[in-house]
């Protein structure tokens, strides 16, 4: 049996009521012990084969020789190495790491009634805050170094998953910029115009710099070398997902001609490094939150900051109803997490004011000339 990469004096294979992320990470089974490499040898022997008959005769009675017969095959690459990656544990254990238990349930919910508290204690109109439905399977940090291909992000010391709160803000960040270029039927009140301004001493001297409603909630983004900086009045938290079943959802993607990608021979693509239809397919697995998860958001705005730089947003809540507009147009058009350009991540808003769409983009004045 594959053993995880842990001190003796942990029990061997009893994981079960560890996190998802530590069954993920550090007590992920897949790695070849010496039983294993015996067992290999033995299971060999067994089968209906000429090399089985051979081995059977290298063995001898009673397998007397099977610390030198495993040693020669380890030699010549026929069995895993150890502590080697075991290919059939590593296909075997994405039941092992999807399963959540009762105690990971109640640590996600438990996780977001203290958030709530929390952001109960935000005084004067400081917090926004939305639920909202997953529609497709979420996933993030799959660019995460891992033994089985693809990473994912728990949430450390909880080992449970997560959309981290820069994530949530990459992507406000960029539906509030779509929205202010001008090129979608409603703009939601985003817009390119200065609102505000802050200054800086140059020289001796102060000057101004003028901010629009993206840098003053979001921040400054400055061009490489330059000192005017500005943090955005927002802040964005982490996200728990609340999910419905007892396990995270195993995906499948195939990617084709990796021959040709990674510009590597292979006797059943005609050892040719050209695309073409022959390469063989390589399914990969990866972690997913399922559809039907519950995701609360939380946004928390330094008021006495903003009321100072942009008093226009601070009035009437404006600020509240640019973040509904932006949130709005992420959940229709953009989406979550990772792999949103083919579907992943898409959500729909459960409770909260909703800012209506922002519909679909302008049409282009070459494509109104070829409609008519």
């Amino acid at each position: 049996m594959p053993v995880a990469a842990v001190p003796n004096y942990l029990p061997a294979g009893d994981f079960a009521k560890a996190s998802p992320g530590l069954r993920f990470g550090l007590l992920l089974s897949i790695w070849t012990d010496r039983k294993d490499q015996a067992e290999e040898v033995v299971d060999r022997a067994s089968r209906d084969s000429p090399e089985a008959e051979r081995l059977k005769k290298e063995l001898g009675p009673d397998n007397r020789n099977l610390e030198q017969v495993t040693n020669r095959l380890i030699h010549e690459g026929k069995i895993p190495a150890l502590w080697s990656k075991n290919d059939h544990a590593g296909r075997q254990a994405w039941k092992m790491v999807s399963a959540l238990t009762k105690t990971d349930k109640n640590l996600m919910s438990a996780l977001t009634g203290r958030m709530r508290a929390v952001a109960g204690l935000q005084a004067g109109g400081a917090l926004w805050d939305a639920e909202a439905e997953a529609t497709a399977p979420f996933t993030t940090g799959l660019g995460n170094e891992h033994p089985l291909e693809n990473g994912f992000s728990f949430l450390n010391p909880y080992g449970l998953p997560y959309l981290p709160g820069s994530g949530v803000k990459g992507v406000v960040r960029e539906a509030a910029r779509q929205l202010a270029s001008g090129e979608w039927e409603n703009p939601g009140g985003w817009h390119t115009e200065p609102v505000g301004e802050f200054r800086v001493r140059e020289d001796g001297e102060e000057k101004p710099i003028k901010l629009t409603a993206l840098d003053v909630l979001f921040g400054r983004e400055t061009l490489e070398g330059e000192s005017d900086h500005f943090r955005g009045v927002l802040s964005f938290w982490d996200v728990i997902p609340e999910i419905p079943g007892n396990t995270l959802r195993v995906e499948v993607m195939t990617p084709h001609q990796t021959h040709y990608y990674q510009q590597k021979t292979d006797k059943k693509s005609g050892n040719s490094t050209t695309p073409h239809d022959s390469g063989q397919p390589n399914p990969i697995l990866f972690l997913t939150v399922p559809p039907g998860s519950k995701f609360r958001f939380f946004v928390t705005c330094d008021l006495v900051r903003l009321k100072r730089v942009a008093p226009s947003l601070a009035q009437e809540d404006r600020w509240k109803q640019l973040l509904d507009a932006a949130f709005e147009h992420a959940f229709d058009w953009l989406g979550f997490g990772a792999k949103t350009a083919v579907g992943y991540g898409a959500m729909r808003r459960k409770t909260g004011p909703a800012a209506g769409p922002s519909g679909a983009p302008k049409e282009s004045s070459s494509a109104k000339k070829s409609t008519t």
